[in-house]
């Protein structure tokens, strides 16, 4: 006979309690999930989206994304899977393509979903001295332009990321940091115990742990339910509450 485990329900803070809690930690190093933590929305899938309906990606390798993103919807594909070829299938493009296509695509797409709670924090954080890092299963060109209204260097960006060989974008992965392989980039920057990490979704959870203070922004419902069990308070921006 099973025994229902009883948790305490999640700790909410508002936003001066979010702020305060994390200034109070003094974080020498700050590490930041970017989709749903940083900004509303999922950046990947929807360039993804958009590059599609741009014409950006031909036709052949537009039909072979749609199937695997089919599959991925229906857990017959894995998250670092669909990461990886959500990268890989814009190969034979120019780098410099994809990254004016990717300035347009976020001052056009994300850039109004970026939550102002997580933009001040980030900015009182720099004034401090702490190091800030961003961590995304997405692809490179999105983030390090992302970021860039964070004031975030692309050296201090670990991202979904391919070779690029003669200004090509080739399909060799070079990384794809989800799950246990946000620790593991983490670690290869130098960077095995961070003192705050702010993420949102389930594949943030590994990174969470490792932190001197986790931090759930936004949390999914799978993060939310491993909050309750860790005891890590979450915070949701005030666009998230429909406030």
């Amino acid at each position: 006979m099973s025994t229902a485990i009883n948790r305490p329900p999640v700790s909410n803070l508002s936003t001066e309690e979010f702020h305060a809690a994390v200034l109070e930690l003094n974080p020498a190093i700050a590490v930041f999930d970017c989709d749903g933590t940083l900004w509303s929305g999922d950046a990947g899938s929807t360039f993804m989206h958009w590059t599609v309906e741009t014409g950006l990606l031909s036709r052949e390798a537009t039909d072979w994304l749609d199937s695997r993103y089919r599959g991925y919807r229906h857990g017959e594909v894995s998250e670092a899977a669909i990461c990886g070829e959500m990268v890989q299938v814009y190969q034979g493009l120019a780098e410099l393509e994809m990254r004016k296509s990717a300035a347009r695509f976020f001052a056009e797409k994300i850039e109004r979903n970026i939550f102002p709670e997580m933009l001040a924090l980030v900015t009182e954080l720099q004034q401090r001295g702490t190091d800030i890092w961003a961590v995304s299963s997405t692809n490179d060109w999105v983030i390090e332009e992302g970021v860039k209204r964070f004031g975030i260097p692309a050296n201090r960006v670990l991202s979904a990321r391919v070779a690029i060989e003669n200004g090509l974008v080739t399909d060799r992965l070079s990384d794809v940091p989800t799950d246990e392989g946000k620790v593991r980039a983490l670690q290869a920057a130098g960077v095995p115990t961070p003192d705050a990490v702010f993420g949102n979704s389930v594949h943030d959870a590994a990174m969470l742990a490792i932190a001197r203070r986790a931090f759930p922004v936004n949390p999914t419902a799978a993060l939310l339910e491993r909050s309750a069990a860790e005891g890590w308070p979450v915070y949701l921006p005030a666009s998230m509450r429909g406030v």
